[in-house]
């Protein structure tokens, strides 16, 4: 796992603690029970706070995994 994949997992880890880690790469928003859309918010304001982005709120739709977020960043954090 890289740098950047590392660090979302942590994100992720903060905001769903009681998701396994092992479990968080292959996360998604259907498949976990805890992400709705107040998740959601939460989420992208630890993922601000990490990586010193503003993500736009109306792309939340579209980062609905935890792949999807990682691709997002791998564009938008360098």
């Amino acid at each position: 796992m890289d740098r950047l994949a590392t660090r979302l997992r942590d994100c992720f880890h903060i905001v769903f603690p009681d998701l396994p880690v092992q479990q968080i790469p292959s996360a998604t928003q259907s498949s976990v029970a805890a992400w709705d859309s107040a998740m959601s918010i939460l989420l992208v304001n630890v993922i601000e706070d990490e990586f010193g982005i503003h993500v736009d709120l109306d792309r939340l739709d579209d980062l609905d995994s935890f792949e999807r977020i990682r691709q997002y960043l791998s564009v938008e954090a360098g």
